[in-house]
């Protein structure tokens, strides 16, 4: 999983995914937004699935799985007072490795012309 230092760029914001309270990871901003987006349309359809990310060595190191479900408490805390900008590609990476057998994990994002036509194009939320 791309954490905190795996993707922080200059001037971006490092925002933290909490699990029911316990398991947390930082997460920078744009990242955990998208993540936020595929966790909440999952949850919409009622399809529970496993999140896994990879600790900081500040932490320990290893990796962490949670099991989502509807009835789980997630907390999803942004550092920055913006909103990232959304990116499909992304979104539909991520929404991949949701719906595979080894569940959710961050992805890196795909290149601008990864794909093309509309799937291509920014969308807001």
């Amino acid at each position: 999983m791309t954490t905190r230092d795996d993707v922080r760029t200059e001037n971006s914001d490092v925002g933290k995914f909490i699990y029911e309270g316990g398991p947390k990871v930082e997460i920078e901003d744009r990242a955990l937004l998208h993540l936020q987006l595929v966790m909440s349309t999952k949850l919409r359809r009622g399809e529970p699935f496993a999140f896994t990310w990879r600790e900081d060595q500040s932490v320990g190191g290893g990796r962490t799985t949670v099991w989502i479900h509807p009835g789980s408490a997630l907390v999803f805390k942004f550092a920055g007072s913006r909103q990232p900008s959304i990116s499909r590609a992304w979104t539909e990476a991520l929404a991949f490795t949701a719906n595979s057998p080894g569940g959710l994990h961050l992805v890196p994002e795909p290149a601008e012309n990864a794909l093309t036509g509309p799937a291509a194009e920014p969308v807001s939320v």
